[in-house]
């Protein structure tokens, strides 16, 4: 994470921070070149190290000791708290109704659940050294919180401060340098961010809603500015497939439309690529942990290191320069990621 996004405004002044990388080397009694390893197979005895260490640590084999905690609550029947007031164990507002208990063949109830009585101190968890808590995800959904619903701590001051700290972390340099760099120097002009998420999960079946707000935005366009409009796509519908959807058609309308996209192959994002991985932003967190220099490490023994996969970071970056505005799809965390970008006017910052 810490590779990619800038958690210094939190570290070392909020919170304590180690890269997984660093931390795994430790918790897998594993030299730190496992990370860089090109041959890494099912047979070889670093794998079943790796394998091992890797599945205690999930969790799936439940509590070990006191060394690891092993959160089991289902994420899909609790939604987690902070010192909000509101009674332990108490059923959220949104409960499963009977058609969609029918439709997905469940037959749970969603209940609130501070996570402060559960896993803090004088809890079983509190007591432990790594807790194993699963995932992290969470959106807004009718009216409630998917898996956490932590938005505010007025009742603690420390926690209230890092809330408020964290809501916007930008990325590092090297990201926001290469997004800026292709809405100056490849784009050149005043240009229109649409991010358009097309087959994942619920959003392939909402292609008109999601086309109709780009739409109404290129009319307004169309009747205020010169053409052709300039427009930075971001899409996982690949090109050869927009044939007969609307970005077929705008593909096609030279006269009108210019449009722009980034792929993995192109050299802005191999660049930016080789440049992250050379910057080991993520390795400079607890890498001194028992004299251990992990960033020199890494740098030493990763000839053939795989790079990181940035295209999303990089698009969304663009998008946060996109001057004639931007165009998102609903429901989409992306959109609302660029959004906040946007907000705290990255671009002009970086």
């Amino acid at each position: 994470m810490a590779d990619i996004i800038d958690i210094s405004s939190l570290v070392p002044s909020s919170i304590k921070a180690i890269d997984f990388r660093v931390f795994a080397s430790l918790w897998c009694n594993v030299n730190m070149d496992f990370t860089c390893s090109n041959d890494l197979n099912a047979q070889s005895s670093l794998f079943d190290s790796l394998n091992l260490c890797g599945s205690i640590l999930s969790g799936i084999h439940g509590n070990v000791d006191k060394c690891l905690y092993a959160v089991d609550e289902d994420c899909r029947t609790t939604v987690w708290t902070y010192k909000n007031g509101d009674e332990d164990r108490v059923l959220d507002s949104f409960q499963p109704d009977e058609q969609l208990k029918k439709k997905k063949k469940i037959s749970y109830v969603r209940r609130r659940q501070d996570v402060y009585k559960s896993l803090g101190p004088g809890s079983e968890a509190g007591s432990a050294t790594v807790l194993a808590f699963g995932s992290l995800f969470t959106a807004p959904y009718k009216g409630s919180e998917l898996h956490i619903d932590i938005h505010e701590a007025r009742r603690d001051q420390r926690i209230q401060s890092l809330i408020d700290n964290s809501e916007f972390l930008p990325f590092v340099p090297e990201i926001l340098n290469a997004g800026k760099k292709f809405a100056l120097e490849t784009i050149k002009a005043p240009f229109l961010c649409a991010q358009l998420r097309l087959l994942d999960g619920q959003f392939k079946n909402h292609w008109k809603a999601t086309f109709q707000g780009l739409k109404q935005k290129l009319e307004v366009l169309k009747q205020s500015g010169s053409k052709p409009i300039h427009i930075f796509v971001m899409t996982d519908l690949p090109q050869g497939n927009w044939t007969g959807s609307f970005l077929g058609d705008m593909a096609s309308e030279v006269n009108h439309f210019k449009l722009y996209f980034l792929r993995e192959e192109d050299e802005l994002v191999k660049k930016t690529a080789k440049n992250l991985a050379v910057a080991g932003h993520g390795l400079r967190f607890g890498s001194a942990l028992r004299g251990l220099n992990g960033e020199s490490k890494m740098k030493m023994n990763c000839p053939h290191q795989r790079l990181p996969d940035i295209l999303l970071y990089i698009e969304k970056s663009v998008c946060s320069c996109a001057s004639l505005g931007f165009v998102g799809t609903a429901g989409s965390t992306i959109a609302d990621s660029i959004e906040l970008m946007r907000k705290f006017d990255v671009c002009s910052k970086s």
